[in-house]
């Protein structure tokens, strides 16, 4: 780690490997999986040089990897670990327990298509199969955004005692190579300070049960205290992931006054102020779609674009307030919810259902397994939905990008 802030050309993975460095994590477990592997990879060498002070927990599945990162973080320790796809699809078990146990680990997701059929390459079907399982989902749409990020979670999980995935397009991002700005050890040390005492009692001279059997109602203790029941406990969790509605936004604007860089929060937006046709996805595919606003807005069209990048807890009033009185807002996800649509346009039809000032919103499919999708595909996705907005299509299907026309 250097003392002084300097820009090197890296990697998506080594950005997240640099922010984990910075961190001072304590513990690292992991097993590998393209496309993350070299992120574990590069702390292992971090650990094994001595450069980094750091336990790295070599495993034998993501199953065990996650397991680890439960048992230090329960005993006080800031643990990382990353996966992508089945990896992640193989520790869900231990998703919803780190979850539930409101334990603040960070992963970073180098997203990748679901097999089967096998698929190495991007899309976003990982990750947001565990949108509900009550981790934060942060997404990046660049690599200086993955340093970012990956350091503010820390922060935002240490502050509300909840795990937060940091994701980022397999490949797209995490194999490219682009200018990232590392800050200064002592800038990070002073925005994110080692981590308080955990949630949890681990006391050997006061012996007890972590994660024991909870029933349905609330009841009594030993004392006669009064203790939570099940629905309880999930009714906190829940709030909890609502108050990182706030925290979100407040953590990348203390970064914004430490290390001088923020991101937006909850969204970000790019020639928004009077577009009325807006473009919406998350990651990098929203950075493709500044190029498509632009080239439409060539032609007359007032197009622009919204970010998403906190998924979980789905910021609601953020995307009314950005959205109203817009003519319609196109949504591109890169994963589906099968037998339905993307899952980022549902939630933002519930969101804007009802809304007096709403647009209409319509979906499209692009990028899976990674299908290739250009800015000019985007733009002509945009001018469809627009011929039929104007044509008065309210039941309009998903529209499905670069999909062969013969198969």
């Amino acid at each position: 780690m250097s003392d002084v802030t300097a820009t090197s050309v890296m990697t998506g993975n080594e950005a997240a490997a640099a922010a984990a460095r910075l961190a001072r994590v304590q513990v690292i477990a992991a097993y590998p999986i393209t496309p993350q592997s070299p992120v574990v990879e590069q702390l292992s060498a971090w650990v094994e040089s001595g450069e980094l002070d750091a336990e790295f927990v070599a495993v034998e599945s993501e199953h065990s990897a996650l397991t680890v990162c439960i048992g230090a973080s329960t005993v006080g320790a800031r643990t990382f670990t990353a996966t992508s796809a089945n990896g992640l699809a193989y520790m869900t078990e231990q998703v919803w327990w780190a979850a539930g146990a409101r334990l603040p680990i960070v992963m970073c997701i180098a997203n990748r298509a679901m097999a089967a059929p096998w698929n190495v390459l991007n899309d976003q079907q990982d990750s947001m199969s565990v949108r509900d399982a009550g981790w934060i989902q942060l997404y990046c749409r660049d690599n200086q955004e993955i340093l970012d990020t990956t350091l503010q979670a820390w922060r935002i999980a240490e502050r509300l005692q909840l795990p937060v995935m940091v994701c980022y397009d397999g490949f797209l991002l995490s194999h490219t190579v682009m200018p990232v700005t590392v800050p200064a050890a002592v800038e990070v040390d002073a925005f994110l300070p080692p981590r308080a005492a955990p949630l949890t009692v681990v006391d050997p001279d006061d012996p007890r049960n972590i994660g024991p059997v909870v029933l349905a109602d609330t009841r009594a203790d030993a004392e006669g205290i009064l203790r939570p029941g099940y629905m309880e406990i999930r009714a906190s969790h829940h709030a909890g992931l609502l108050e990182a509605l706030d925290v979100i936004p407040e953590v990348d604007a203390e970064y914004g006054a430490a290390i001088g860089r923020s991101w937006g929060g909850l969204t970000w937006e790019h020639m928004l102020d009077d577009a009325e046709l807006v473009l919406v996805a998350a990651g990098s595919l929203a950075t493709q779609l500044t190029v498509a606003a632009e080239t439409l807005r060539s032609e007359g069209i007032k197009a622009g674009v919204l970010g998403v990048r906190a998924y979980r807890p789905f910021p609601v009033a953020a995307l009314r307030a950005k959205l109203a009185g817009r003519k319609g807002a196109l949504v591109f996800d890169k994963a589906l919810s099968y037998g339905y649509e993307g899952p980022i346009c549902t939630d933002l039809r519930a969101a804007m259902c009802g809304e007096p000032d709403a647009p209409l919103v319509w979906g499209a499919m692009c990028g899976l397994g990674g299908r290739e999708v250009s800015p000019d595909q985007l733009a002509d996705a945009a001018r469809r939905a627009l011929a039929d907005g104007h044509a008065g299509v309210r039941d309009r299907p998903t529209d499905w990008i670069n999909l062969h026309p013969e198969l």
